[in-house]
């Protein structure tokens, strides 16, 4: 038991546009594409659910609006009515990604779960993490890490053991 409090947190539903240079632009209300082209020369809007591999990329009608809870992408004139390759699509997955997490207010500060990998000390010298097995085929793991320039900080090392059952 104890003492807690939740808080539902309210998100309002909004039009996402990842625009040429991967910034995010959020439009809470309903807004037709030919506003929005007004900011963006030599651009054509297209709905990331009508992008498929390999398919023309077809733009948005300036009459038609953008809806609530949908993504788009601003894209060039170069790129309407060709297909778009493999490696654009996964460009265009990655600005969008990021400009979302941005958006977010997603912190890079923020703990990061890293996988253990068990090798010998000599297959990784040069590496900052280091692994050994002792007698009985336990694993320590022990990672080192080296201070970044300028400020004083502490070393961080931090070891993990196995027990043997």
């Amino acid at each position: 038991m104890g003492i807690c409090s939740s808080m539902e947190a309210t998100q309002v539903a909004t039009a996402k546009l990842i625009s040429q240079d991967g910034k995010l632009e959020e439009y809470p209300y309903q807004v037709k594409v030919s506003y929005v082209l007004q900011k963006h020369d030599n651009c054509f809007i297209c709905n990331s659910d009508e992008m498929e591999f390999d398919n023309q990329v077809s733009a948005l009608h300036e009459d038609e609006e953008l809806q609530l809870g949908q993504i788009y992408f601003a894209l060039p004139l170069s790129k309407l009515k060709y297909p778009l390759t493999s490696e654009e699509m996964a460009s265009l997955a990655v600005k969008a990604s990021s400009a979302l997490m941005k958006s977010s207010g997603y912190s890079y500060n923020r703990k990061q779960v890293k996988p253990v990998t068990y090798t010998t000390i000599s297959e990784r010298k040069s590496a900052s993490v280091r692994t050994a097995k002792d007698n009985n085929g336990t694993g320590l793991v022990t990672e080192h890490r080296r201070k970044k320039s300028g400020g004083k900080g502490r070393d961080f090392t931090s070891k993990l053991g196995a027990i043997a059952e």
